[in-house]
């Protein structure tokens, strides 16, 4: 598993509109890396949800806020039409599956999928917060937001 002070590991995935988002090329910008286990599912849903509704604050704070999972990306593309997501990107970490999630200790090989967890990288590309919840846990947005106010 990752930890604070770790430079944090690249990637490249595409989005739930099939863009490509590369990681490194967001240096000079804090992100939020919100893992969640599979679309389709409640508390999934509720905690994207919260990033959309919280997209105009991550703005104003200069965070990149977005959610990853090892769904497809035409599954992606349909959850986020169904949520009304239109601001917040839904990357997809299917090929190789959870490739993304076990390159930062979270993906669970047994199940399939990744831990329900909240990572932030500062502008320097390094881990300044990490962490995991319970899976049917809905990760507190305020909590992330009043971080990033720090």
């Amino acid at each position: 598993m990752v930890n604070v002070g770790e430079k944090a590991p690249d990637f490249v995935l595409k989005d739930h509109k099939k863009n490509e988002v590369k990681l490194s090329s967001l240096k000079g910008k804090r992100v939020l890396l919100s893992f969640h286990p599979l679309a389709w599912t409640k508390v999934c849903a509720d905690q994207m949800k919260s990033l959309e509704a919280n997209s105009q604050v991550f703005e104003e704070l200069g965070v990149i806020a977005l959610g990853v999972s090892v769904d497809t990306v035409p599954s992606k593309n349909a959850w986020a039409k169904e949520l009304n997501i239109e601001k917040t990107q839904l990357l997809s970490d299917f090929w190789p599956h959870g490739a993304v999630a076990g390159s930062y200790g979270l993906f669970k090989e047994k199940e399939g999928f990744s831990e329900r967890a909240n990572i932030i990288i500062d502008e320097n590309q390094t881990i300044v917060f990490v962490k995991i919840y319970e899976i049917s846990q809905l990760p507190d947005i305020n909590e992330i937001v009043g971080f990033f106010r720090k």
